[in-house]
């Protein structure tokens, strides 16, 4: 059993004792068996009632906001997956494509994802920082204006 599935067990079993005793604090009414009486003294639900399942609500939600968090942050602690392969870097070339730098025995290697294919761009060094370095200074080109590029797309 995966480590990560017994933090999360552990994470539940300290949640039953105080579902246990929410589940005490209320008093289950005394029900009669086709009482006359019992369908015209329904309660009436308020403020106070509606208080209750927004707070319920709440609890629930953050609940799970903390346990999607717990599971992401076990994901990253745990590095290398079980088959070597380590993400070391992404970033969004655009809607669906990507650039990721994985270490794979050591060897890092900048890949190029896109929907439904992915391409080695290159092998990188291992001693290379994944940091991006600051970019050599280049001398900015004449840019040629409408007319030019009219012209170049028309071919004259």
């Amino acid at each position: 059993m995966p480590s990560w599935a017994i933090k999360l067990a552990t994470c539940g079993s300290l949640l039953l004792p105080l579902a246990a005793r929410c589940a005490e604090a209320v008093p289950a009414p005394a029900r009669r068996f086709a009482a006359p009486g019992a369908a015209a003294s329904l309660p009436q639900t308020g403020m106070g009632g509606i208080g209750q399942v927004t707070v319920a609500l709440l609890i629930v939600l953050a609940l799970v906001f903390a346990l999607a968090f717990l599971l992401r942050k076990m994901r990253a602690a745990a590095g290398a997956g079980p088959n070597g392969i380590e993400v070391l870097a992404q970033s969004s070339l655009g809607a669906k494509e990507r650039a990721v730098v994985i270490r794979v025995d050591g060897t890092r290697f900048l890949l190029g994802v896109a929907q439904g294919q992915v391409s080695l761009l290159q092998v990188l060094s291992s001693n290379a920082p994944t940091a991006p370095t600051t970019p050599v200074a280049t001398v900015p080109a004449e840019k040629p204006n409408f007319a030019q590029l009219l012209r170049r797309s028309l071919g004259r």
